[in-house]
């Protein structure tokens, strides 16, 4: 692999103790293609609107007008950010509003065992359910976990399936699933389109 690589840090903010992850990326990565890493690594489903603001620019994947954004896949992230220690906003589900903050801790990053594209490092923690109310709602939901006489612990155990586990990091699932968006993302010989 000739291509520079980055190492980012990405951390869910507002949430303590912090949820948080390691990464690497090729500097040439879209923002679009940032975005479905970002939802793997942190644990995300993707059901949701997002948008990166990366100095007063914002990047968004559809947006309908200029104030909406600059479309996310016309954007590589080594053309936009370059020097180690910058940081960058990442925002997941705009009713929710699970804010991020990322920073290149290293624009040059190199480990000759690394043999892929995309990796999940380090990390912490398992990143909050979609729909849980955001940060208030989802620290309401912890109490509630904890709690067999809360009022809603039951509910909040059934809707999470019984088994959610606040410092679960398992980073050899991630990697599993980075190893399989690579191999699905990959460019290929022919379109989908009939060729007549």
């Amino acid at each position: 692999m000739n291509e520079r690589f980055y190492l980012l840090k990405i951390q869910l903010l507002d949430i303590e103790p912090a949820s948080w992850r390691r990464f690497v990326v090729p500097a040439s990565i879209t923002l679009d293609r940032l975005h479905d890493v970002i939802q793997i690594v942190m644990g995300w489903t993707d059901s949701h609107l997002h948008e990166f603001t990366i100095g007063n620019k914002r990047y968004t994947e559809y947006p309908e007008s200029k104030e909406d954004g600059l479309p996310c896949g016309r954007y590589r992230l080594g053309d936009l950010i370059k020097k180690k220690g910058r940081t960058f906003q990442y925002l997941y589900d705009f009713g929710d509003g699970w804010e991020h903050e990322l920073v290149l801790e290293e624009s040059r990053y190199f480990n000759p065992e690394l043999r892929t594209e995309l990796a999940c490092l380090d990390g912490q923690r398992a990143c909050p359910p979609e729909d849980v109310g955001g940060v208030p709602g989802y620290i309401e939901f912890l109490n509630a976990l904890k709690d067999p006489n809360h009022e809603e612990h039951e509910s909040y155990t059934e809707w999470s399936g019984g088994n959610f586990d606040s410092e679960r990091f398992d980073p050899e699932s991630i990697n599993w699933e980075l190893m399989k968006y690579l191999r699905w993302s990959r460019d290929r010989y022919q379109s989908w389109g009939r060729v007549e």
